[in-house]
């Protein structure tokens, strides 16, 4: 099992680091660059072109059964969980096969209403610390879960 995290706008790295070594699992960070690699020993650096969306395509080329992914990217987290990973976003919410397809089309629908209004302001909710708590709290049982099902 490996925990993937897609890191380039991801705001709970320190705390999946935490939760990895809690856990004794091994961490591929991957990114465009410009994020310092960690001392830790279980946490790999990967760093990827700068083209768009490449640090998303390695992550889904790599993970597999029994991975997990952190991911705000809902067309990655849809390829993950494909793949057979488990995918839990920023703000603790899992992405399972039951509702992937429902986040994704929710996506492709706001972002043709941003398209359609040029003056459509605003964006997401703010990353609040219930959300960051959520977050630590929802990987701990998905690592365990993870963990539990490849034995």
């Amino acid at each position: 099992m490996t925990l993937y995290i897609d890191a380039d706008a991801c705001p709970v790295k320190a705390e999946a680091e935490t939760v990895a070594t809690r856990h004794k699992v091994r961490m591929i960070v991957v990114s465009n660059g410009g994020i310092r690699p960690s001392q830790n020993p279980l946490v790999e650096s990967v760093f990827v072109s700068s083209g768009p969306d490449e640090a998303d395509k390695w992550i889904a080329e790599a993970c597999g059964l029994g991975d997990v992914v952190v991911t705000g990217d809902i067309p990655l987290a849809a390829k993950c969980v494909a793949a057979g990973a488990r995918v839990v976003k920023h703000n603790g919410e899992e992405l399972t096969s039951a509702n992937v397809g429902m986040a994704l089309a929710t996506r492709d629908l706001m972002q043709d209403l941003r398209s359609a209004d040029p003056f459509r302001q605003g964006g997401g909710k703010m990353f609040s610390k219930a959300d960051r708590s959520r977050f630590l709290d929802v990987l701990d049982r998905v690592l365990r879960q993870a963990a539990q099902s490849t034995r």
